[in-house]
């Protein structure tokens, strides 16, 4: 009878102590978990801080001179109806010209570029938390989507009156004029009359989400460019939610 007792005392011990165990290894766990997992404030702080540092970059990059004429990626060059302009020109021995036409639209574009930056940041300061969080667990490219959904009608009504003075002030639309004159003049050929400041417009923004995209997954990717500890904690959450 007392060894009945003795094991019942034995196995009940190892049942609470087992219990103990799981319960502690549940705290613990739960415990980790919180602190692992960013607030809703941290995830906010730090996603905005991201953008500014992705958008701000790549405004800056780009504003430089050869900003866009030496990036392959988003260098403007003839409007593809006007390829055969370029061809035609330079089988004229006018290759000087055409030439003169792809820096000057590149510079003009470059002058703009610097104007995103106030745009971005409104934008940046208008997301919810939901926008925020979409951003962050999204796809590699899911600011630069929104950046694209939500401030390219902004962008280009500040980029189109600079582009046209920036096209002027570089002789862009002088050359232009005088490289499609050139070769309507040359027969049988179908005359172009591209809207030279519309098509710089568009291919300036599209060569600002290029690069704002490069800096997205850059930030996503590699943990040197998550600049703060904040970045740090958030995007490895993310990191660690994605797998």
């Amino acid at each position: 009878m007392i060894k009945q007792i003795t094991r019942l005392l034995t196995l009940t011990g190892y049942l609470l102590l087992l219990t103990g165990c799981a319960t502690v290894t549940q705290i613990t766990d739960a415990m980790s978990q919180s602190i692992l997992t960013p607030s809703n404030t941290e995830i906010n702080s730090a996603l905005k801080e991201a953008l500014e540092q992705a958008t701000g970059i790549s405004s800056e990059r780009l504003n430089l001179k050869d900003g866009y004429l030496n990036n392959l990626d988003v260098k403007i060059l003839f409007p593809p109806e006007a390829k055969q302009i370029e061809s035609t020109l330079r089988t004229l021995g006018l290759g000087s010209m055409v030439d003169q036409v792809v820096v000057s639209v590149n510079r003009a574009a470059e002058d703009a570029a610097i104007k995103a930056k106030p745009i971005f940041e409104s934008a940046i300061k208008q997301m919810t938390i939901q926008d925020v969080k979409n951003i962050l667990l999204g796809e590699n490219n899911a600011a630069t989507q929104y950046f694209s959904k939500t401030t390219s009608d902004s962008l280009n009504t500040v980029f189109s009156p600079v582009i046209d003075q920036s096209l002027k002030k570089v002789d862009a639309t002088k050359y232009w004029e005088d490289a499609t004159t050139r070769y309507n003049k040359v027969p049988f050929v179908k005359k172009v009359n591209t809207d030279l400041t519309a098509y710089v417009t568009q291919k300036a923004i599209d060569g600002l989400f290029v690069e704002i995209a490069k800096e997205e997954l850059k930030i996503r990717e590699q943990v040197s460019a998550r600049k703060s500890a904040l970045l740090q904690r958030v995007f490895g959450y993310a990191d660690r939610e994605k797998k």
